[in-house]
């Protein structure tokens, strides 16, 4: 969904496109402010780089201290702003198709946590998949929702969910009505970590007919629009909201997003308030200046920039899928959802007899090749635009060594195994989210919890998708889950005890 001809000509009477060797707007902004040579009196205390920790410039330089500046005159306000850096904000609302374009600089995860604020009033509905990504969870926090999940399709051998498809959705919203719920909006993550794509156009064109906002978490799937074999992005298949990590795929720093808006079911002043107060007063120039100068990069050659990362992506499936003992995740695996990320690639090592950690440890310590993503079953490569062709050979010489070490000693009792239903089939909620987070809560441990009323997110970091949430009833199969992620060198996040040996339970009867 693309911003009509009004508002198109507006922007681009205020705002004419740049010529291609022209500096981003916030770029220029901060070399002509560091060419002021004025005087700091003003915030960071290392002023401009004055008395920068050398431990860390002798790794990085003086120069990123040199435009790591707040707000002063010439740069811009971050929470009004009126030059350089609203020109940046327009520019990539142009080249994104969005309505209106907000820079983040606490990640996607705050855009996503505005969304949810911005959209469900204490009480509402939302629904979403049972596999979103912990900010979700803390949205529903934040704005007192009420979660309805679907769980997604799911494939036991890759132990690997997707998304939910249209008819999940018609079902959840007629549901929730029949029980005299609002539902305040309806929330799809697409792509997912794996690169697997819901068909937004019709749960875009379901949630419009009954009037409820669709808020796409698209964290993955930034580079969508500058690729034809790329899916078609969230905002074009219909989406109000769409949250991307701009520095995942794409080029900005780290901890840099973009939240873009479309249409007009969604108010854009409660909006703007939630990602307010969900972004930091004290605003990095420095992570503004490279989304900036990323949407520059992009403008530049829009329709052919990633035909090389494409090109060696398709080349890597193709080695990869000829070594032994290895598989490539593709569309047949999920033939509900058509469409992947060309750019993510899912490598199984079940039948070498190991685990996904075994297999990421074994790449990183003795091959330096580092995966993005590493499951039960397989690890997750991410190719972007500083991908090489050097990168490829590496990655399919490690895997080669692994296959020819350890396909000749894999049995069938020595594979690896997972539980095959699913983590999330028969789940039951308890509490909101919002209640078992205020809840009155104990210990208890780990392997007696079962049973329980969950009062943390415990939830495997990457992918950040919670096993457990908060409110939800903690099952045996949860537990046994945990246990083996534990056991195989996983990381947990969002618990108290970091080493998972017990859990935080809401206390019977003071909920």
């Amino acid at each position: 969904m693309v911003q009509n001809s009004t508002t198109t000509t507006m922007i681009e009477t205020i705002f004419p496109s740049p010529s291609d060797c022209e500096l981003p707007p916030l770029v220029r902004a901060l070399k002509a402010s560091a060419e002021r040579n004025g005087v700091a009196f003003h915030f960071p205390g290392h002023k401009r780089g004055e008395a920068a920790p050398s431990a860390f410039t002798e790794l990085i330089g003086t120069k990123p201290f040199l435009h790591d500046v707040t707000e002063i005159p010439e740069l811009d306000r971050f929470f009004c702003p009126k030059g350089p850096l609203l020109e940046a904000k327009t520019l990539a609302a142009r080249l994104f198709g969005a309505k209106e374009t907000w820079f983040l600089v606490s990640g996607t995860s705050s855009g996503v946590q505005a969304a949810v604020m911005a959209t469900c009033s204490p009480g509402d509905t939302i629904i979403l998949p049972r596999n979103a990504h912990v900010s979700a969870t803390n949205g529903i926090v934040f704005s007192g929702a009420v979660p309805k999940y679907i769980v997604p399709e799911y494939c036991p051998d890759w132990d690997i969910s997707a998304g939910i498809g249209p008819l999940q959705v018609e079902t959840a919203i007629k549901e929730s009505k029949l029980e005299g719920q609002k539902v305040g909006a309806v929330f799809i993550t697409s792509p997912t970590y794996n690169g697997i794509c819901s068909n937004l156009i019709e749960i875009s064109r379901i949630c419009h007919s009954q009037g409820i906002p669709l808020i796409v978490d698209e964290a993955h799937g930034a580079h969508f629009k500058f690729h034809p074999e790329m899916p078609e992005t969230a905002l074009e298949q219909g989406a109000d909201i769409s949250i991307q990590s701009t520095h995942k795929v794409l080029c900005s720093f780290s901890q840099s997003s973009m939240l873009h808006l479309s249409g007009d079911i969604v108010d854009r002043e409660r909006l703007q308030k939630c990602i307010h107060s969900l972004q930091s007063t004290s605003p990095s120039w420095l992570l503004l200046a490279s989304l900036d100068a990323s949407r520059h990069q992009l403008s530049i050659s829009s329709k052919t920039i990633f035909n090389e990362a494409v090109k060696l992506a398709e080349e890597a499936k193709i080695l990869i899928r000829a070594i032994p003992g290895i598989s490539v995740l593709g569309v047949s695996t999920f033939t509900s959802f058509p469409f992947m990320d060309p750019l993510r690639i899912t490598i199984g090592v079940w039948r070498l007899g190991l685990s996904g950690f075994e297999a990421n440890g074994i790449l990183d310590n003795e091959f330096r090749v580092v995966p993005e993503l590493v499951g039960t079953s397989s690890v997750t490569l991410a190719f972007s635009l500083g991908t090489t062709d050097e990168h490829v050979q590496r990655l399919v010489s490690a895997l080669k060594g692994i296959s020819d070490i350890f396909l000749p000693r894999c049995r069938v009792k020595d594979r690896f195994s997972v539980s095959g239903k699913g983590i999330y089939d028969g789940a039951v909620v308890s509490l909101s989210p919002r209640e078992a987070f205020f809840a009155v809560k104990t210990k208890k441990e780990l392997v007696e919890s079962v049973g329980e009323v969950c009062g943390e997110c415990i939830c495997p970091y990457p992918p950040g998708i919670p096993v457990v949430v908060p409110g939800e009833v903690i099952t045996e199969k949860a537990v046994s889950y945990l246990l083996q992620i534990k056991r195989h060198g996983g990381v947990i996040i969002g618990t108290a005890d970091p080493l998972l040996d017990s859990i935080v339970v809401c206390k019977r009867g003071a909920e």
